[in-house]
Formats: C-alpha cells, structure tokens, sequence
C-alpha cells in the first residue's frame, strides 16, 4: 500500500489566519513550515482514498501525482473518502468535492448520522453512498455542532477513531489509548497518531483555551512518547496545532522524538508499506 501525507496540522492549519503566535509567525515568515490541514492519500485495493475531507482538499489532491484526474476530463481515480471523526475541518471538504459523479464516504454510524445535513446539501450534486470504515473507538468528544445529538449517549464511542488500513493504523485525534488500539498499533507496521499538543498545559499556557490537551480530547505527546517508542512498527506524529513546539523545526523536542525513534509527518511525505 502506498500513502501520501496530505497534511500535518489541527484546526486552522498553520499558520493559522487569526493567529500571530510564534508558530504562526514563524510559518509566515518561512513558508517551508507551512503545514495543511491533516489527511492522507491512500491506495487502497479498489482505489484511491483521501482520509478526512479538509478545507484544503482541492490543494491536497493536486499536491498527489496519483489523484489528478485524467486522462479524460471527468475521470478521477479518488474513489471516495474515509473519516476519523465529524468534526469540520476533517469533513468541510466534503462539499468541495461536489463536482464529483460519485463518491463513497466511510465512517462510524454516528458520524454518519452526523453528517446528514452535508448528505441533503450534495444530493443535488452527486451520487453519495455510504459505508463503514475499520476503526477502533478512541474518544467519545463530539464536535461542538453536534453538542445536542441524541446519539451522543447511545453512540459515543462512535465519535473519534483510529482508522485500520491493513498495515497502516492512523490516529490523528486519540482522547485515550484502549487496549484495542494497543493491539492494534502492535500489528502495524506504520502508526500516525495524535500529536496536537507537546504536554497537557499547553493549550492553557499558550491562551488558547481555558482546558488542557486531554480534556480537549487530545493525549499530548509527553503522555504517549514513550509507550510509541516501544512499538514495533514505524512510528510518526501528525495533527500539529499552531502552538506545538514541534512546527518549528529548531526546536529541542525533535532530538527528544529522534532519541526515541519517533518521527514527526512532513506535508508530501510518501510512505510505502
């Protein structure tokens, strides 16, 4: 299976349109620290599959030589797309793709149900079919556009997951680490995983939310590094937000990850498994 890394950054990307924080500054000032929204191209066996529908995803699919549409002028080889979560910047994307004839999508039931309003939007547009994804549970947050859902208690382990992708698992929002993703990690041999924030106070410390990284539904990196090291497979972080020290690539914390064997996912990154 070959995979493309789309992109590496949370919410907003970086830098981020209101944002003047270091990281923020730090990728205006030197484009090569610019980082889209995170995705992934993947080949699977009937076809080819963009994971999670950013804003970026017209971009995102130019920057994949093996998604440009041809050699006619309707004939794409983007079979559909797959989705960890509902929230907007991994679904948003899914209206840009309106120009498609047809598209499956593949998620939890509950994202689904999530999702219907996006559903009636593209049915005047293209056929949409759905399908369910391989996933292992790994939070319960729901995006704040569905605080009021019904299935938010009869579902909730549906809202975020890790997504199987035969060697492949990949993680870009993990609010804890079960025992079925453990095992899950162990029989890959590549994981992508969280790596939103560097330590839980930084959300707190930084201004941008009176919450830390866990209750915002993400394990920070000092959380998980080491119990990632100890994998067998190869092990990379994506997901960064504006504020992780991580997007700055002067900074201490990438010897820290290269000392433990761990890799932080580059936008373009092409991995072969």
């Amino acid at each position: 299976m070959r995979l493309q890394v789309l992109g590496t950054a949370a919410g907003g990307g970086v830098p981020q349109w209101n944002c003047a924080c270091p990281g923020c500054s730090g990728a205006r000032a030197h484009p090569g620290r610019r980082r889209r929204h995170a995705s992934l191209a993947v080949r699977l066996d009937d076809g080819g599959y963009v994971v999670n529908a950013t804003p970026d995803i017209a971009e995102q699919i130019e920057s994949c030589a093996w998604l440009r549409p041809g050699p006619g002028p309707r004939e794409s080889p983007l079979k559909g797309v797959i989705l960890t979560d509902a929230e907007l910047d991994h679904t948003i994307g899914l209206l840009r793709l309106r120009e498609a004839d047809a598209l499956e999508v593949r998620s939890t039931p509950v994202v689904r149900h999530a999702l219907r309003p996006f559903a009636e939007l593209l049915r005047p547009y293209l056929q949409l079919t759905w399908a369910d994804a391989d996933t292992v549970p790994v939070s319960g947050k729901r995006p704040r556009y569905a605080a009021d859902s019904p299935e938010a208690e009869t579902e909730a382990e549906g809202w975020v997951s890790a997504l199987r992708l035969g060697p492949l698992v990949y993680a870009p929002a993990m609010g804890v680490w079960p025992d079925e993703l453990d095992e899950a990690f162990r029989q890959a041999a590549c994981v992508i995983v969280d790596g939103t924030f560097w330590d839980d106070e930084e959300p707190r410390r930084t201004g941008i939310s009176t919450r830390t990284a866990t209750q915002m539904g993400h394990l920070p990196i000092e959380a998980t590094m080491e119990r990632l090291s100890k994998l067998p497979g190869r092990r990379l972080y994506t997901h960064l937000n504006n504020t992780n020290p991580l997007v700055d690539p002067a900074a201490e914390q990438h010897k820290v990850l290269a000392e433990l064997g761990i890799e932080v996912a580059a936008d373009g990154m092409v991995i072969d498994l």
